[in-house]
């Protein structure tokens, strides 16, 4: 494992034992690099990770901070793609391509910080509205959850709902959302050309002790999805949705 990662996964399991409590400021980024013996490069790597996941906060002038519980990415604002559009009136088919209890790939195991040896329930499918598949979506599920989901039915279920059903909580989600071009195996899914534009969007959904639980990467059509934010003082609420032209 790669120097920083250890670290990272060090000072979380610290944040997630309370040794640093929600809202402490983290020891100086130079007492710490000198605590662990690496340069301040390799220490900001680290930091950078537990920001991804939504564990620190980082403040300029005043140092880092584990995330208060009221900055926490809830899952009562992050809705699925499915629900977006089902909100609006759009009838959504989903399509399960694949499902099986796989070894993890190694991209995804640093995801979810699990061992490359472990395995997980790897969930695909196609979402289609407005007469065409318009989202190839792939999810990770880490053990033991995957376990549990053995018998749903993620045509008429989502993934969140069935986690839900089986006491799993869950409570924020980090997105990152990306333009890219349609690539070859993906085109075989969905109702549009190779190259064509895309939005990616790879999430990872936590537990509410900062414990990662399910990996996703989705790939929506460019042509059919876009993106609407509605801001506010005291947070951001983000919805896709179809565009108009379009349906």
């Amino acid at each position: 494992m790669a120097r920083y990662r250890a670290i990272a996964a060090d000072l979380a399991a610290k944040i997630r034992n309370g040794h640093y409590a929600p809202g402490e400021a983290l020891p100086a980024q130079r007492e710490l690099s000198a605590a662990y013996g690496v340069t301040l490069m390799t220490l900001r790597q680290a930091l950078r990770e537990l920001g991804a996941e939504g564990l620190i906060v980082q403040r300029p002038g005043k140092g880092t901070f584990v995330t208060p519980p009221h900055l926490a990415y809830q899952l009562g604002s992050l809705r699925s793609f499915a629900d977006d559009l089902r909100e609006q009136g759009h009838e959504v088919r989903t399509i399960v391509v694949a499902r099986a209890r796989l070894r993890v790939p190694a991209r995804i195991a640093a995801r979810l910080r699990v061992r490359e040896t472990e395995t997980g329930l790897r969930l695909e499918r196609v979402r289609a509205f407005a007469g065409r598949r318009a989202i190839h979506q792939v999810s990770w599920v880490r053990e033991p959850h995957a376990d549990l989901l053995g018998e749903v039915d993620f045509t008429s279920t989502s993934l969140y709902a069935a986690l839900a059903d089986v006491g799993v909580v869950v409570a924020r989600a980090s997105e990152t959302i990306r333009p890219d071009v349609l690539d070859a195996h993906t085109a075989r899914h969905l109702d549009e050309d190779e190259d064509a534009p895309v939005l990616v969007s790879d999430r990872i959904t936590y537990g509410p002790d900062g414990t990662a639980l399910v990996a996703d990467r989705a790939t929506i059509l460019g042509s059919m999805m876009q993106i609407t934010a509605d801001r506010a003082a005291t947070g951001l609420s983000l919805h896709w949705g179809a565009i108009p032209s379009q349906v």
